[in-house]
């Protein structure tokens, strides 16, 4: 049997995805702009042996163009949040082992600043940072960064392509191994002829370089992504080495897998270069009825109102005006969400669901399990068979729901295979690929070598005057 890989999946924010739960009294997101909230949660989960602690963000608002964001701010719906790329360097030197995955849109930072700011942060963290690609699905994300209006969804994923080829260049073209001497003997700190601009010239950039970090440990950080519209996957498969999916069942993830796997090696790629982590929550019980009584609770704090505004699917992003709740979610048009009217369409594979169904859906978007650990553990087994390599592990309350698996549901997996006893060597990317950097058959292989030069032949020597 083997062992699956566990993240936690967090937002440096009052309400990620449980919305209405910060006001559970045992709950500590309110206190979400406290460096001391998120140092315990990291060690917490290095003590449960997560492999990494995976930071989603967003740049805007959700709602429509000129809708209201009453709703947002009443429930904490991911506003008030901070950069979480900023929390990095601090949980980097509070731990030792734990990946840091952050997320961060092509639309909100150049290619040249974002590419220096990661090298630093492997640097500090001696390469346990991964990226999570997104192309951000807020209209009012777009308006912060000057546009009008939200990109359409598959052009969204031609300027990622460009943003990762600018990148690329930068992490593994732009400085060759061994430019870095620290030769304090001949006062060489770097060989200049190994170190490359890139004279990056595209659609959206022109980038001159070279980059200014030396090489990180992993160069390129760790790669996530999570689209699951054709687009999304299609990148997916050409980029990612993990990605975050949420099918609604065994058989759902087991056929998403196959397809992303079969267009992976269509690019060139082998199927297994791409580990994929189902998103669950769990309500773990000492018996089956604990667990459902526990669920009952939790369920007691969950906030419809922010499930609905979370969605950004009730509205029209047009007029501004609410679909009727009859509207089937077919017709609902959207540029920015239709992974999630696929995943809840998959979750009523029996009928077509409405926009008046969006509040119960949505608040069971991802898969919850709830029983005892012995439950859990086969149904996560289930889940494994069906194709997923690890668990998106999505919480209700920090840092309790961490804490209750470390204690209770830990130990079951690890009995039967399906957890790691310890940590392994070397980078984020060793521990899951057993190499520190990307395979050539990734297509960020290519920019390696592809900006060096001959030496340049050394000035003659001045002729010596009488």
């Amino acid at each position: 049997m083997a062992e699956l890989h566990f993240n936690a999946f967090v937002m440096n924010t009052v309400s990620h995805i449980q919305h209405g739960l910060w006001r559970h009294p045992e709950a500590k997101q309110a206190d979400f702009d406290d460096i001391d909230t998120w140092i315990e949660l990291a060690r917490t989960l290095e003590e449960g042996l997560f492999d990494a602690i995976f930071f989603a963000d967003v740049v805007g608002l959700y709602g429509p163009l000129g809708g209201s964001y009453e709703v947002n701010a009443r429930e904490g719906l991911q506003i008030p949040n901070h950069d979480p790329s900023a929390l990095i360097s601090a949980l980097a030197v509070s731990t030792e082992h734990l990946g840091l995955a952050f997320t961060s849109s092509v639309l909100q930072a150049h290619p040249f600043e974002f590419a220096r700011r990661v090298s630093t942060l492997d640097h500090v963290a001696r390469g346990r940072v991964a990226w999570n690609i997104v192309t951000s699905t807020q209209e009012n994300a777009a308006r912060n960064f000057g546009h009008e209006r939200l990109t359409e969804h598959d052009e969204r994923y031609a300027w990622a392509e460009e943003y990762l080829e600018v990148v690329y260049k930068l992490w593994e073209g732009s400085w060759e191994d061994g430019a870095l001497l620290k030769d304090r003997a001949r006062g060489v700190f770097s060989d200049a002829s190994r170190i490359h601009k890139i004279n990056h010239v595209g659609p959206r950039y022109r980038v001159e370089g070279p980059h200014l970090p030396a090489p990180s440990p992993q160069r390129t950080p760790f790669l996530f992504q999570a689209g699951s519209s054709p687009a999304g996957r299609a990148f997916a498969a050409r980029h990612a080495e993990a990605q975050f999916i949420t099918p609604p069942s065994p058989e759902a993830a087991a056929g998403l897998i196959r397809e992303t796997r079969d267009l992976a090696r269509a690019a060139g790629r082998r199927g297994e270069d791409i580990k994929f982590f189902q998103g669950f929550s769990f309500v773990i019980g000492s018996t089956d009825e604990e667990a459902r009584r526990k669920e009952e609770d939790l369920e007691r704090f969950i906030s419809v109102d922010g499930f609905l505004a979370h969605t950004n699917l009730g509205v029209s992003q047009d007029t501004g005006e609410p679909y009727p709740p009859e509207t089937p979610l077919v017709e609902v048009r959207t540029n920015g969400g239709r992974s999630q009217i696929e995943w809840l369409r998959q979750r009523n594979p029996g009928r077509e669901p409405t926009v008046g169904d969006l509040g119960a859906l949505v608040a069971r978007r991802h898969p919850r399990l709830v029983g005892t650990p012995e439950r859990i553990a086969d149904e996560l087994q289930r889940w494994q068979e069906a194709g997923i390599d690890g668990v998106n592990l999505i919480n209700w309350t920090l840092t309790p729901s961490y804490r209750e698996f470390n204690e209770y549901l830990l130990p079951v997996l690890q009995k039967r295979g399906l957890a790691k006893r310890e940590y392994g060597k070397g980078t984020l990317r060793a521990r899951f690929f057993g190499h520190d950097r990307l395979p050539d058959r990734h297509p960020a292989a290519r920019w390696r070598g592809a900006f060096s030069r001959p030496a340049a032949a050394p000035a003659p020597a001045l002729a010596e005057t009488v």
